[in-house]
């Protein structure tokens, strides 16, 4: 694991202690493992609120379409970040408190985004759930950075990690982004969604910069 120190033998005795690299690897999966589950459960809860269309005709399927469409978008959403903690997490050496409570703070948010779906299924055309859900949005975005940054100030002596996640410039953009779609929601709550669109297709590709840092590094 990067940043750890092996054990001189596998099996540690009273006078070595274990490698602390190895207990913080354990958490690491824990922590990946508990919010892999909470994003399956939020995904599982949209897909719960599908409507089937009234008849099988496709006047059925246009009044349907609008609550499928959000669907794809906040599937796609919770499926980029569960993509992007997957790599940031694989990337990290160790956690501590500050991590785990900041990545709570993020599935707090994304627990938020089937209730948005669910609004502006419903109500499309009104500005209030466009700008509700790009308050959603913005959240998600904001405790996304904050963990990030948490990460970091966790593995501050890791060079590697640090100069994989770089300037983050795509984490700088996105609350921009989210906080204009909210303004202009009350303008036309399509353009609200076509900037949260944007957002989706600007972290569509996950950053590779995390994947290459976790192959180049030391086996854990």
């Amino acid at each position: 694991m990067v940043g750890g120190t092996a054990p001189v033998s596998d099996v540690p005795t009273d006078a070595e202690p274990a490698s602390p690299s190895s207990g913080n690897a354990i958490d690491t999966h824990r922590l990946e493992a508990f919010s892999d589950g909470v994003m399956a459960v939020i995904i599982t809860i949209m897909a719960f609120d599908l409507k089937t269309p009234v008849g099988a005709t496709l006047h059925g399927l246009a009044g349907r379409l609008p609550s499928l469409l959000v669907y794809i978008l906040s599937f796609t959403v919770v499926g980029i970040y569960w993509n992007n903690h997957h790599h940031l997490l694989r990337a990290t050496g160790r956690i501590d408190a500050m991590v785990m409570w900041t990545n709570l703070h993020l599935l707090f948010w994304l627990s938020i985004v089937p209730f948005a779906t669910a609004w502006v299924g419903t109500a499309y055309g009104r500005a209030l759930p466009a700008a509700s859900y790009g308050v959603v949005a913005l959240g998600a975005a904001l405790a996304y950075f904050a963990l990030v940054r948490a990460i970091l100030r966790a593995n501050s002596d890791d060079a590697g990690i640090a100069t994989a996640v770089g300037k983050d410039i795509k984490g700088v953009i996105s609350p921009i982004v989210y906080i204009v779609g909210f303004g202009l929601a009350f303008v036309s709550p399509y353009l609200a969604y076509t900037c949260y669109a944007a957002v989706s297709l600007l972290w569509f590709v996950p950053d590779r910069r995390l994947a290459l840092e976790r192959s180049s590094g030391p086996e854990a």
